[in-house]
């Protein structure tokens, strides 16, 4: 149906760069990518901006920022930078002019505004825009691989001249997490030459990874859209993990084959428009030069040995035992998060079935579309203790944007151009869908209340120091509304608030987890529940390919319950939503 991926074929260019949904083998097909291409007498740099990056695992050696050339591959050589250092330095040398002139409640507020993910991407923008930007590279390497690329919003926010004033120091909103830019000004001329190089046909190819699970194809198609818009048009879509062949009388890989090739059928339009390549799902671990080689090669049928740690797993909880905990200890707010394809909106409904099961009044609410849940709830029986809600992200965003423009006041033209793009970013829709669910919660009374996602703990710091800052500096607009000033209090409160999170049995998944953990932490709310969904490993399946995935998923298990997660459940990967599944 589609062509097997062969990078000699498909990618040509000086650079490529590699986007998607983490955990969807971005660094996996970047690597297999870098050694083709140096096996083909080319010379190669990869660079991975990823802070989930395992580049160094799969090469089995340790890297810097620095190029290292890599030993067992000749004419390749891999750069790791690290970017949660990069956007360290770059917080501190905006952040450090100010401290002393500027009220300590004012500079926490502007540390917490570089403290999300924009700022994380500026930063990493910023280190590899002097390889985009530097045309000796030409003379020095054939290809510069990227194992991440930036996303539309920043690109588009660093185009924009306010990006380059002081705008941001005198007109603080609440909502931004990218803070003042003015410390970038010196750079402004590499950034453009950065930016025309990524929209040149002949020197970029951007390579959507995707899986052929609907959710990541999604947000390939999200990204291809928003970077087309801003001129970066050579693109290929590469779906990875299409299941070639599988035991037809094993029941969990016939549902897990029908599953992909449904996905594909409904793959948004405008990605079967652009060139399509695949990439086969297989049973082996993509770390070493050999598994590289026959993932993008022409004998996939050669088996590769890889070793698998034999790991002896504890007893593992079960859905059921957190559903029992919460009904018993009457927890009455619960939040399952995670990124997004880890079956967040699953958990919570099977969550809220249990209680409802165990006699309690139910409200779930969501940012999934209302009839996703009316489906997934469709046994009336054991509705009629349910409420269901659905918040709409859009119409939030564009809501709070208004009033959050209204409040700026008279803009001029630029400036007004500028707060748009900077309420363009992932911090805006958090609090603008979290102020909803705020509402939600306190319009409910005698109802445990589910709810489908939840801010980050750096959203949730901005939410918070806004209000410190509304008193320190008056000109601030980001008032904070009651109903969430009362929720933020509720969150840190254990006996009354839980927090799930939701991940898989993978590498990236795991690391993301654990990020997202770390990160409320700094906003005092400490995760009790993982739960590690849609596992092979807890399926029993027989079928050979699946059941080597399986045994790779054993390290990620016990990473968690043993490193990670004060309890931790696990739930066999299913081929539907079954609320059900704590039975």
């Amino acid at each position: 149906m589609y062509t097997q991926y062969k990078p000699t074929n498909h990618v040509a260019t000086p650079f490529i760069f590699f986007t998607g949904k983490g955990g969807v083998g971005k660094t996996s097909i970047a690597c297999a990518t870098a050694v083709a291409l140096a096996d083909q007498g080319e010379k190669v740099l990869l660079v991975s901006t990823d802070p989930a990056s395992n580049l160094q695992d799969v090469f089995g050696i340790e890297l810097t920022r620095e190029p290292i050339a890599i030993p067992t591959v000749k004419n390749l050589f891999a750069s790791n930078i690290d970017p949660e250092e990069a956007a360290s330095a770059y917080r501190e040398k905006t952040v450090g002019p100010y401290r002393d002139k500027l009220p300590a409640s004012v500079i926490n507020q502007m540390e917490e505004q570089l403290s999300g993910a924009c700022t994380v991407e500026i930063a990493a923008f910023d280190a590899f825009s002097h390889l985009l930007a530097d045309d000796n590279l030409f003379d020095q390497f054939d290809h510069v691989l990227f194992d991440t690329a930036p996303t539309g919003h920043t690109l588009r926010l660093l185009a924009l001249p306010t990006a380059w004033t002081g705008y941001l120091n005198e007109s603080t909103h609440g909502a931004s997490c990218l803070g003042p830019l003015s410390g970038l000004g010196d750079k402004k001329a590499m950034y453009e030459k950065a930016v025309q190089s990524l929209s040149n046909p002949k020197k970029t190819t951007l390579l959507l990874v995707a899986r052929p699970e609907l959710a990541t194809l999604v947000e390939a198609n999200r990204a291809s859209l928003e970077l087309r818009a801003i001129g970066i048009k050579k693109q290929l879509l590469l779906i990875n993990g299409l299941l070639q062949t599988h035991d037809t009388t094993d029941t969990i890989a016939n549902h897990f084959y029908q599953g992909q090739q449904e996905a594909l059928k409904q793959m948004p339009e405008e990605l079967t428009q652009i060139e399509i390549v695949t990439v086969p799902y297989v049973s082996y671990s993509l770390t070493g030069i050999d598994s590289l080689r026959q993932l993008v090669g022409d004998n996939l049928s050669a088996k590769i040995e890889t070793e698998i740690p034999d790991i002896k797993l504890q007893p593992l909880a079960e859905l059921k035992d957190l559903i029992k905990e919460f009904s018993i200890n009457n927890t009455r707010v619960i939040f399952t998060m995670g990124k997004g394809g880890v079956g967040k909106t699953s958990v919570a409904a099977a969550i809220a079935v249990g209680l409802i099961e165990k006699g309690h009044k139910v409200h779930v609410t969501t940012t999934d579309p209302a009839a996703h849940l009316d489906y997934t709830f469709q046994n009336r029986e054991i509705s009629r203790d349910l409420t269901v809600s659905s918040i709409n992200p859009e119409a939030e965003v564009e809501k709070y944007k208004k009033q959050v423009i209204t409040a700026a006041g008279d803009l001029n033209e630029e400036e007004l151009a500028y707060l748009q793009e900077d309420l363009a970013s992932p911090c805006t829709e958090e609090i603008a869908v979290f102020r909803a669910f705020a509402e939600v919660v306190d319009g409910a009374e005698q109802e445990i209340i589910v709810i489908d996602t939840a801010p980050t703990g750096h959203t949730l710091l901005l939410l918070d120091s806004s209000e410190a800052y509304h008193k320190e500096m008056t000109r601030s607009t980001g008032d904070v509304p009651a109903s969430v000033k009362k929720l933020l209090p509720r969150l840190r409160n254990p006996d009354e608030t839980s927090v799930v999170i939701v991940t898989l049995p993978e590498a990236t998944p795991v690391f993301e987890a654990t990020r997202l953990q770390e990160d409320l932490k700094r906003a005092k709310i400490v995760p009790k529940w993982w739960v590690i969904n849609r596992s092979f490993y807890a399926t029993g399946t027989t079928d050979t390919i699946l059941q080597a995935r399986a045994a790779t998923e054993k390290q990620w298990i016990s990473k968690v319950q043993t490193e990670l997660a004060e309890s931790c459940a696990l739930i066999p990967w299913m081929k539907d939503v079954n609320i059900n599944m704590t039975n």
